[in-house]
């Protein structure tokens, strides 16, 4: 009898998701990436607010990344107007998904439909099938609502929170998660993209109970805003004081040196390559894998999708081997 592909699970958002994606299509596995639904700037923001649904965005993105299309039509869905009036800055596909949610009378639906359009390899879930709204509590005790205003504030997060109170996961999402072989948090920003998805009520509790090999996909560079001067270990530490349990088994870090040119571009940014402080690593219970997981095209440090995607697949395939 033939063996059911591996089951893999991703949580996160914003641009470091769909690079991962590109690359781990191209292997035999089950995928499931679950999407935060906290973005409230540009194009979503302006759909989430004038038509009451969950911003399509992040979505959109990682349908792109593991749709298996002409790359006209993946351009076409990305594809941003530039005009004067009220069409400028939106996507054609975040209009797309707009439409489907008003058709369908529900966001999930509405991905799921979008899904077979574009002949997407695996199933893209939001974390929520309706809109949540991100606050960071500062250390000063101030308040910040707003996934777009967060980075912005100057101020350095203590922790952040969703409303509204009642936030229900999908029966879906909480599926894919009990049958996972593999669940991979990141990469993406911690406060913004990754955070957001874990603390949605069972959401969180199921990754923290499930039995799956966990990775954390560690950020190569660190934010302004959110993580300045974070170590490896202080992002891990971050998700597990919001979780109140650590669950991971495995982070991937980059062992690759960026050049001092682009390491100057960024520091104009406040934005430094992660220290990847081993020991502390280890002294949490995580294994860590090191490999060169950076790309430098166009002078931007991107994670190297062809790269990360081999190293998590061996990864799978030594947890099935060992079962």
């Amino acid at each position: 009898m033939k063996k059911a592909q591996p089951r893999i699970v991703i949580i996160g958002g914003g641009t470091g998701m769909p690079v991962l994606l590109r690359g781990l299509k191209k292997y035999p596995v089950d995928i499931t990436a679950i999407v935060t639904v906290a973005d409230d700037g540009g194009s979503s923001g302006r759909l989430r607010n004038d038509l009451h649904i969950p911003p399509p965005g992040d979505i959109r993105n990682v349908l792109a990344a593991l749709s298996d299309v002409e790359p006209l039509i993946e351009e076409m869905f990305q594809h941003r107007f530039n005009t004067s009036n009220e069409l400028s800055g939106h996507s054609l596909g975040n209009l797309i998904l707009a439409a489907m949610t008003s058709i369908t009378g529900n966001f999930t639906h509405a991905i799921q439909e979008m899904s077979k359009v574009l002949n997407v390899r695996g199933k893209v879930l939001p974390a929520a099938n309706q809109s949540v709204v991100l606050h960071a509590e500062m250390e000063d005790g101030t308040i910040v609502s707003g996934e777009s205003k967060i980075p912005f504030s100057g101020k350095k997060i203590k922790r952040v929170f969703l409303t509204p109170n009642k936030i229900k996961a999908l029966p879906e999402t909480i599926s894919a998660i009990r049958q996972a072989d593999l669940i991979i948090i990141g990469p993406g920003s911690l406060y913004t993209s990754i955070l957001p998805n874990l603390l949605v009520p069972k959401l969180g509790s199921e990754v923290c109970r499930s039995k799956a090999k966990k990775v954390y996909i560690c950020n190569i560079m660190t934010q302004a805003g959110e993580t300045y001067n974070y170590t490896a270990s202080e992002h891990v530490k971050a998700i597990y004081d919001h979780m109140s349990c650590a669950f991971m088994n495995t982070i991937l870090v980059n062992n690759k040196e960026i050049p001092a040119n682009i390491q100057e571009r960024y520091s104009e940014e406040m934005s430094q390559p992660v220290l990847f402080d081993v020991d502390r690593l280890q002294e949490l219970g995580l294994e860590v894998m090191h490999g060169e997981i950076v790309s430098l095209k166009d002078d931007k440090i991107r994670h190297d999708t062809k790269e990360v995607a081999k190293m998590l697949y061996s990864l799978l395939m030594n947890e099935r081997e060992n079962k």
